[in-house]
């Protein structure tokens, strides 16, 4: 555990967010941007891994954040509920937030413990239940919702299946988008950065790309098909189309594998995690997300700050971000043959390309500004807590 440093007797009241793991994604990014850009008189902030927190905690720049790992065994760990209850009597938070199913039980043991505000937010579905109508996860969300005291959704389209699928009442969800940071991620001002290793990009060449946990839902693999279809049918396509992908996970070995057996892996760079994800950005000429399910994407709303024309699945809240035909094209999911057409399209067409490029940078700045986002939560923080009586002075950490 890390301490922050006592802020004195009278101190703002204390959040403690409950992640199952603090890495590289989209859930805990947006967590990161909270953190950051939230005023530090309003909240203090603590983060609980039920797991545990890689590097990735670095990006929070502030110094009075608490992160505690509770090592979480696989499976049923009967122990954490007991533990997590201890934490609530000690550290005493204003509000416990918990993001997504792997955290919504634990608002039990919050609710049993005396924490006045109580908060789960939905950020997305999982493989597992991609048209959210898993009857398994769907009865435990019902069985824990009178623990929850308000909801977060960051897209309508989860809202709505809050309100429709579990029952949620309307004037207990709230819907607020992610934010972007407009001047970490902007267009390109002059030559494209470099990628990759020496020779994979140079002027001419077409850069697609993608951001992202190589994970089942996230199907990168759709996109590794069309790049090879693409290859295949357009003539100059070995010249000029190279492919992005950056993140890890059981995906990127299968997509690596993919590439070197159609003699393409020369083609393409797949690196894993890195942490210049604005530069990288620049360096792209078109974003794709093929996703089998989302719930509003970070990296849709980095790439349309950098300028990018967006290709995405028609799923999730990927329709909300990505207006067709004026800043991106939507394409059906797991269909690499829709997708490599889509592509080639904006191959073929540099002045489509420019042209979505500014309308999603414009669209960005319109309506997904971290300052929207961030007034966004202290309504709901502010609100739960006017009707509930806080702990006044709730323990430094």
């Amino acid at each position: 555990m890390s301490f922050i440093k006592p802020l004195g007797e009278k101190q703002p009241p204390l959040i403690l967010h409950i992640v199952y793991r603090l890495a590289v994604g989209g859930l805990e990014n947006g967590l990161v941007n909270l953190i950051n850009q939230m005023p530090p008189e309003r909240y203090r902030h603590a983060i609980v891994c039920l797991t545990k927190h890689t590097d990735f905690y670095k990006r929070i720049q502030r110094e009075d954040v608490s992160i505690i790992d509770l090592h979480k065994h696989n499976g049923q760990d009967f122990g954490i509920y007991s533990r997590l209850w201890k934490i609530f009597r000690d550290l005493r938070p204003a509000i416990v937030h918990t993001r997504n199913l792997t955290g919504l039980e634990y608002l039990f043991p919050a609710a049993l413990a005396g924490v006045p505000g109580r908060i789960h937010g939905e950020h997305g579905l999982d493989i597992h239940e991609l048209n959210g109508s898993n009857i398994k996860y769907n009865f435990l969300r019902k069985v824990i919702k009178p623990a929850v005291q308000h909801f977060i959704a960051v897209s309508e389209d989860l809202s709505n299946w809050m309100i429709q699928n579990l029952g949620v009442k309307s004037d207990k969800v709230t819907q607020i988008y992610n934010g972007v940071d407009l001047k970490l991620f902007h267009p390109r001002t002059d030559s494209r950065p470099a990628l990759g290793p020496m020779g994979l990009t140079e002027p001419g060449s077409f850069v697609i790309g993608t951001v992202g946990r190589m994970q089942a839902v996230k199907d990168q693999l759709t996109l590794v098909k069309a790049f090879l279809i693409l290859l295949a049918a357009e003539p100059s396509a070995q010249k000029r189309l190279r492919l992005v992908i950056i993140g890890d996970g059981t995906l990127r070995g299968e997509a690596l594998t993919l590439l070197r057996a159609n003699n393409a892996d020369h083609l393409a760079w797949l690196p894993g995690e890195k942490d210049d994800i604005p530069e990288i950005m620049r360096g792209l000429d078109l974003f794709v997300l093929p996703s089998l399910r989302e719930g509003i994407s970070n990296t849709i709303l980095e790439a349309m700050a950098s300028g990018l024309p967006v290709i995405a699945t028609d799923v999730g809240g990927n329709p909300e971000l990505v207006v067709e035909g004026e800043t991106g094209t939507l394409v059906p999911p797991a269909d690499p043959m829709a997708l490599a057409e889509t592509i080639r399209r904006y191959l073929n067409d540099n002045n489509l390309l420019v042209l979505h490029g500014k309308a999603g940078r414009q669209r960005a700045e319109a309506r997904f500004s971290m300052e929207a986002m961030v007034n966004g939560y202290l309504t709901v923080y502010d609100g739960v807590l006017k009707k509930k009586k806080t702990w006044v002075n709730s323990k430094p950490l």
